[in-house]
């Protein structure tokens, strides 16, 4: 027999406060933790029972939240990272920023490494982070690993993303550092230096078959909007010695002036071979790095970069997670907007001739 109405329905008016998981209870007739069994696809509901809550949901136009969800699941209070590194700077220093935060807020953090994008390391890795006991959950997006993740989590798990700014919408809170503008700056700067053109050493993310992220978006256009041409994208690893290899590719060429590099890493790869070469920086070869690594500042030719508010993304991704995981208003990320930071490495061409 169906449960009948204990109360008129209550629709959402335009002002009025949304319908709760209450309402639905009492337009079903039935109790809240019933509502909850149904919102949770739980076998122990008879059918009858979902039929008329099903119904009241559709009635009040009630839209369970991902948060009200994760709260009937009593998750925990804390947070859990998902990343696929922990070494790697901007990893690492949006790890900082996240660790940091959670201290200052007295609440435990946890890291989970996702190894691979086959199926099963990523079914492994959603099941923990589904779990209850890993809170609120933020996944630093920067790679496909990482994607992948995020795409499998189910759709009650609070979650955000650390992504990069080109990322598709995939109906979760993501931030990013706007890093398609500051390549396309630091892209001008060496145009505006006089170099015909830039080649850019691209950081295995954003290499040939991957999706084209901000850096290498906006190097390209920077080159479009000046007319120049786009020389053929160099792919290296994550390792120096991948990008020293990359490095002696651009060396060997007389008609490269200036190099934009995916991160201050293959900077240093790039510049080592440079020299090896017999280049001068920046006389003959200009380059500019990312992220503005420690250090930077201080290599001989000290490195023109751009500088990446990394910890200040780890702080506003979790500020955003607690924002998930407790059902409260999303905060503005504070945020300092990536900056062009000029050193050394950068001149205008030599003169041909």
């Amino acid at each position: 027999m169906t449960p009948t109405p204990r109360r008129a329905p209550r629709t959402a008016a335009r002002g009025a406060a949304a319908p709760s998981i209450r309402d639905v209870a009492a337009a079903a007739g039935v109790s809240y933790q019933t509502v909850s069994r149904v919102l949770n696809e739980s076998p122990r509901v008879r059918p009858e029972t979902r039929t008329a809550v099903l119904a009241a949901i559709e009635s009040l136009g009630f839209r369970p939240s991902r948060t009200a969800r994760a709260l009937s699941l009593g998750r925990a209070r804390g947070i859990t990272v998902v990343t696929s590194n922990t070494i790697l700077y901007g990893y690492a220093a949006t790890l900082q920023g996240l660790e940091e935060a959670a201290r200052a807020e007295g609440m435990a953090m946890g890291i989970r490494v996702v190894e691979s994008a086959e199926p099963a390391e990523v079914k492994q890795t959603v099941d923990h982070v589904a779990d209850a006991s890993a809170g609120g959950v933020v996944v630093i997006a920067f790679d496909p690993l990482g994607v992948a993740v995020l795409e499998a989590l189910p759709e009650h798990v609070p979650a955000v993303a650390a992504a990069e700014p080109a990322a598709p919408d995939r109906g979760r809170v993501a931030i990013a550092l706007d890093e398609r503008r500051a390549a396309a700056d630091a892209t001008q700067h060496l145009l505006d230096l006089g170099h015909r053109t830039v080649h850019h050493v691209a950081i295995p993310s954003e290499g040939e078959g991957a999706v084209p992220g901000g850096r290498l978006a906006g190097w390209r256009d920077a080159l479009r909007a000046a007319g120049a041409g786009i020389p053929e994208l160099i792919g290296c690893g994550w390792d120096i010695r991948s990008a020293y290899a990359a490095g002696q590719r651009l060396a060997a060429s007389p008609d490269v002036t200036a190099i934009l590099c995916g991160n201050d890493d293959i900077a240093q790869g790039v510049r080592r071979a440079l020299y090896d070469a017999g280049k001068d920086v920046p006389g003959d070869v200009s380059i500019v790095g990312f992220d503005d690594i420690p250090g930077s500042a201080y290599w001989t030719p000290a490195l023109t970069t751009v500088r990446m508010d990394f910890a200040g993304l780890g702080r506003a991704c979790f500020h955003a997670a607690v924002a998930e995981l407790t059902g409260g208003p999303q905060p503005e990320p504070a945020l300092t907007p990536p900056a062009l930071v000029l050193r050394e490495s950068t001149a205008p061409p030599p003169q041909r001739r």
